[in-house]
């Protein structure tokens, strides 16, 4: 199965969602999956049925190193 962004949340079969611990409930968490072949789906828990983000696994690292340095820490003031 071929896994595009866009693609509604509950169509990814077999699909186990996880979200931070951090998250403090209430339907405002990003959950996220992974997929066959490394990529990752991550989609808004408010809309379990809604859209999927997906990326490679190289795109994941890359934002998950930008976490770690602090690089998007304005966002949230």
């Amino acid at each position: 199965m071929e896994f595009e962004n866009g693609m509604p949340a509950d169509m990814i079969p077999g699909a186990v969602w996880i979200k931070s611990s951090a998250s403090t409930g209430g339907g405002n968490c990003v959950e996220v999956t992974g997929l066959p072949g490394g990529a990752v789906a991550l989609r808004n828990s408010r809309d379990p049925h809604g859209p999927a983000l997906v990326y490679t696994r190289e795109e994941i690292a890359a934002f998950i190193a930008g976490v770690k340095a602090a690089e998007f820490d304005h966002l949230g003031e």
